[in-house]
Parts: C-alpha cells; structure tokens; sequence
C-alpha cells in the first residue's frame, strides 16, 4: 500500500466534502423529506407562537360547572377538560413541553453517544472493549424500566431532570453505530496523511473523523424525536413525566381517560398530534437515510 500523501488526503477529504453536498442536493429534492420537514415546521411554529394562537389561557378554569367537559364547538374547537380548561390552549402549549423535552434530550443522547463511541473507536484496543462491555450492560437493562426505577427515586420528577433521564438512557445504540463508523473512517487516507503530517489525536478525532462519521448519529437523532414523543408521552400518562401544571399531549389524555368513551376528544387530538410527529419523523429519518446511504434507495440493488 502506498504511503498516503497530503495530495491524497486532500482527495479524500473533498470527496467527503462532495458527498455530503450530494447527500444534502438528494435530500432537498425528496418529496417525502420536504413534507415531513413541512409538518414538523408547522409544529414547531404553532408551539413557538402557543401565547399568541391560544384562545385562552391553558390553564384557567372559566366556568367549573357548566364549562366543564363540553364536546367541540365554536367557542372551544377541541372541547374543554373535566376542569374546564379549553383543550386546544392546552395542546398548543403541551406542544412546547413535548416537543422541547423531545429534542433537548435527542440533543443530549446524540452528544453522548457521539463522544463515547467517537472514543472508543478511534482509541480501540482494551480501552474499546471496556467502553463496549459497559454499553452492553446498559443495553441489558430495558430503558422503560430503568427511568421507571430512576423516577421512583424523587416524588417529582422537573422538566430538566426528565430531559436528562431521558437523554441520558437514550445514547447506548446510537454509540455503537458511531463506534463502527469512526472506525471505518479512521482508515481513510486523508486521516493517515494528517497523522502524518503530525496532527494530534484530537485534532484527528474532532476535526478529520467525527465530522465524516456523523450520517448515522443525524438518521438515529431525527428518529430519536418521534420515539421520544411517545415515551414522554406514556410517562406523563402514568404521572410521572410532566405534570400539573405544565401541559403535555401525556397528561391531557390522562386527563380525560377516567371516562374516555364521554370525553373522547381528549384522547383524539392529542393522540392525533403525538401520531403525526412521530410519522414526520419516522417519513424524515428514512428520506434522510436514503440521501446519506444511497443504497437504501428504492431499486438501487435492482
């Protein structure tokens, strides 16, 4: 094998700099990816602006006897809850909650699972082996019943305190994916030739490896969010996610599940709302899988 020069290294890096532009051309041109985009932007725009679309304040109780538990109407599009409390003010302002601890804590878990993996497979060797037994231990515990253990600790469980519980037992996965990619890439000529040329450890981890091994970290994160939603949503079913009085789509289905077949508008919508995230996601993370990886594309192994 020939010793790698800086002209090959060069070579290496611009055709790494060229597919990601590929990945990026393929990825705009993806109906399915410019829908799925369309709807988590309408989301996040309709959360952003809760203070502003709601009709009413979400948690005000306007008339506890006859404005409780009304069906849809006019005055209240998505029905109030036994509390009297509209549904629609609650869903927009839920949608900030739900959304936020979503991302905020696929942030954490990408992150973590970005630095432990980058590490263990640009290290390797026994200190690779010890970091993927400890993973393997993780990965051994079910992740509902760990943050169940770890919430039954504290009687109340804070929005930070649920986005690190959930970030922080969301990782274990995404780590051996970014482990095997650096892995790969650390191979690559463009690594050797700035070895080479004396480049640090770090500066080969940070600046050469992990910036080229971060396809899978962008495909697990963008289907990270819908899985998030939905457990953040079951937690707050339960009680122990978010609570009173911050809304989630969780706990306004909690709400209305003592009689749900009377209240069923309570369940519907957020429901609805939870089931359309998760599929943008679910629509987004695939399109974004076939852009970086155009081998998933449907015929490329015809």
């Amino acid at each position: 094998m020939p010793w790698p020069t800086r002209d090959s290294g060069m070579a290496d890096a611009a055709r790494d700099a060229g597919a990601a532009a590929t990945a990026w051309t393929r990825l705009r041109r993806d109906r399915r990816a410019r829908t799925a985009l369309a709807v988590l932007g309408a989301m996040a725009v309709a959360a952003l602006l809760a203070p502003v679309l709601t009709p009413y304040d979400p948690t005000t109780q306007h008339d506890i006897v006859a404005g409780k538990s009304l069906p849809p109407s006019l005055a209240h599009p998505f029905g109030t809850d036994p509390f009297a409390r509209d549904v629609l003010s609650r869903m927009l302002h839920g949608a900030r909650v739900s959304l936020a601890v979503a991302v905020l804590s696929v942030l954490l878990s990408a992150t973590l699972a970005t630095t432990w993996g980058g590490v263990a497979g640009f290290v390797g060797g026994r200190v690779d082996s010890a970091m993927m037994r400890v993973i393997d231990g993780f990965l051994a515990i079910p992740r509902v019943l760990l943050l169940l253990a770890v919430v039954g600790v504290w009687q109340r469980v804070t929005l930070p305190v649920l986005i690190l519980l959930l970030g922080g037992t969301g990782w274990f996965g995404v780590s051996r994916l970014v482990r095997a990619e650096v892995m790969a890439v650390t191979r690559r000529e463009h690594v050797a030739a700035a070895r080479a040329l004396g480049a640090s450890d770090a500066r080969l981890l940070f600046r050469h490896v992990l910036p080229n091994a971060l396809a899978p970290v962008l495909v697990a994160a963008t289907l990270g969010v819908g899985g998030v939603v939905v457990l953040e949503a079951g937690l707050s079913y339960l009680g122990i996610g978010v609570r009173p009085p911050h809304a989630s789509w969780g706990n306004i289905i909690q709400d209305g599940s003592s009689d749900l077949f009377r209240l069923w508008w309570m369940s519907l919508f957020p429901g609805l709302a939870i089931a359309v995230v998760v599929l943008a996601c679910n629509v987004l993370g695939d399109a974004l899988r076939d852009a970086v990886d155009p081998r998933h594309l449907p015929g490329a192994n015809d």
